[in-house]
């Protein structure tokens, strides 16, 4: 099978995991049961050793076509010829609808006569792992992994199954109005035996479909651009654990930064910086549920938080911190990028910035969601000393560069907004307020206009010193450090433009810098993009904003999701979707709406 781009494929997912569907009808991603549990299906990085679960029509010429159920997460993929119309609906129960740990798949004949093949074939633990096969009944095959850690996943079927060495197959035809239904399920899942499943695949089908229309229709969201808005809350949704209620970065591991290149990292934890992000796109479009969910989880499950100076920057879905990172050499990486990473070695570097938007975030939910209880105040109040001694220091940066620590602009700006928002939230509460925070603030803030500022070049620069700028940087006015139309910052704005900017597309820094300790290049990245146009529209430039940011719309993929960079043809790099890229999407969309509208003083958030 020969690898498909990386934008080729729609998202399914029952916040627990998510399954990548192809538009050639192939499962080629699938973590289970949870998004950082190892893979069962892997073929996007080896086509040959990973993994698939596929269901093709036999028929040559076909054209494909993919598409969500309007405002849900069910995943249409069509097959479309002279002779007949194929159609394969994808979906995973949710958990809060009392299932979930479920693949379902429903294959329908639209018109005409159609055979399809299926071929369910799981690769465990991460395809390093050898399984047995038994057949339990005509319509029913257990796949057993072997290994201290091992998993046991059941396919079920409303047609007759059979084996092929070690994977289930099946070829069946279908004309016009028929359909056949497949469930891949977790060992502890009990959905009825093939004489019922058709009746329970139907009521599933509609439950979901509920399920997420009933989700999206709490956006309280209703101006332009709601259809991509809606899409990128899903995805959003898509990636928080009901479980824990903690929110991945991006649900893959491994796609590469530049096909063949090096920069293939593992994203399905918690960054701190990117989850923050999240709860603010969310509360913006009335889901405090989520965000309550989020700041549940730091207080509960993240026992650093309640140590100063000990706050990681990512964490495992339930808190945890055993996020080694190791090299899958067994396989080939998708076309030929490798080395393929589990784990992630950046989780233990001193990264500042994450303080700024941890605070940000619980100032926020604290003001438009519910107020926090007195106890997590004390574990933050920690953290807030440890920044006010340490803010100075060097670190990784946002980018968690591996060529060693500087003095970034961006992380002793987010030092500055941890304060800030302490002090708010103090304030909000009538706790006491140590005199000293609001010293170390002001503190920062001549720093960076002292420290930070290059005369020669008049911007601010990347870290002290440099003779660079930061796409990082754009966040400036954002997170309201300064002005949107500062004479400084316009000036700094200009020398992003001519430096990182590219079209509308934009590098997060300057190409050709090897500070960052890695070989290779990469593409844009798609969220700086969003940064640079929110940017704009706060800037006054709003027909230039809206101009490039409908621009991006069309480097969407054919569903409406993003991966973390476009290459210069347009290409999806990195891992896919990108939480970081839809909620910025979502916060550009509304800070530009509410421009046209007349609104951006009015809004509360």
């Amino acid at each position: 099978m020969a690898y498909q781009a990386i934008e080729d494929y729609g998202v399914i997912g029952d916040l627990n995991t998510v399954a990548l569907v192809g538009l050639n009808g192939s499962i080629d991603f699938m973590c289970f049961p949870d998004f950082d549990s190892p893979s069962i299906f892997a073929a996007i990085l080896d086509d040959k050793k990973g993994g698939s679960f596929s269901i093709h029509p036999v028929h040559d010429g076909m054209r494909h076509k993919q598409l969500y159920l309007p405002d849900t997460n069910v995943l249409l993929t069509r097959f479309l010829s002279e002779d007949g119309i194929g159609e394969v609906t994808d979906f995973m129960p949710v958990e809060e609808l009392k299932q979930g740990h479920q693949l379902i798949r429903r294959v329908s004949c639209v018109h005409g006569d159609i055979t399809f093949e299926m071929c369910c074939a799981p690769r465990f633990n991460y395809a390093g792992a050898d399984h047995t096969v038994e057949q339990v009944a005509e319509k029913e095959i257990v796949f057993f992994s072997k290994g201290p850690d091992g998993v046991v996943i059941r396919l079920k079927s409303t047609i007759p199954l059979q084996l092929r060495e070690e994977d289930a197959v099946a070829t069946f035809s279908l004309q016009t109005g028929e359909k056949v239904d497949f469930i891949l399920e977790y060992s502890t899942c009990d959905t009825p035996a093939a004489v019922n499943l058709e009746e329970f695949v139907t009521k599933s089908l509609y439950d979901t479909i509920s399920y997420w229309n009933n989700w999206i229709s709490t956006c309280t969201y209703k101006g332009r651009w709601m259809e991509v808005v809606h899409r990128s809350a899903l995805v959003l949704k898509l990636m928080t654990s009901h479980k824990y209620g903690s929110i991945v970065a991006a649900p893959t591991f491994g796609l590469p930064e530049e096909i063949g290149g090096v920069r293939n990292w593992d994203y399905r934890y918690t960054w701190i910086r990117d989850a923050s992000f999240t709860v603010y796109a969310l509360l913006r479009l009335g889901y405090k549920k989520e965000a309550k969910e989020f700041v549940d989880w730091v207080d509960r499950q993240c026992d650093d938080v309640g140590s100063a100076g000990y706050l990681r920057l990512m964490y495992k879905l339930d808190g945890k911190m055993d996020l080694e990172e190791t090299e899958l050499s067994h396989l080939e990486g998708y076309k030929g990028s490798k080395p393929i990473r589990i784990g992630n070695g950046a989780h233990d570097q001193i990264q500042l910035d994450i303080y700024g938007e941890l605070l940000d975030s619980v100032y926020l939910y604290d003001r438009y969601g519910d107020r926090i209880s007195y106890g997590f105040w004390l574990d933050l109040k920690k953290q807030v000393e440890w920044v006010c001694n340490n803010w100075h220091r060097e670190d990784e940066g946002i980018w968690e560069v591996r060529g060693g620590t500087k003095q970034f602009l961006y992380s002793r700006m987010m030092c500055w907004v941890a304060i800030d928002r302490a002090i708010r939230i103090a304030r909000q509460h009538s706790y006491p307020l140590p005199p000293h925070w609001e010293q170390e603030r002001d503190k920062i803030f001549s720093s960076i206009h002292v420290e930070f500022w290059n005369k020669e070049l008049q911007c601010f620069v990347q870290y002290k010193g440099a003779d660079t700028v930061d796409a990082a940087t754009l966040l400036m006015p954002i997170i309201r450090f300064i002005s949107p139309k500062d004479p400084r910052w316009l000036s700094t704005l200009k020398r992003i433009e001519e430096e990182l900017v590219s079209d509308a597309l934009v590098y997060r820094y300057r190409p050709d810098e090897s500070f960052d300790g890695l070989s290779g290049g990469e593409g844009t990245f798609s969220m700086c993009t969003f940064w640079y146009v929110e940017c704009l529209a706060k800037a006054g430039q709003v027909d230039k904003a809206r101009f490039y940011f409908e621009k991006m719309l069309g480097y969407a993929n054919h569903v409406g999701l993003y991966a973390e960079m476009l290459g210069l043809k347009g290409d999806h790099l990195g891992n896919f979707p990108q939480a970081f890229t839809h909620l910025g999407l979502i916060t550009a969309a509304l800070t530009i709406n509410d421009i046209l509208e007349g609104e951006e003083n009015k809004r509360r958030l």
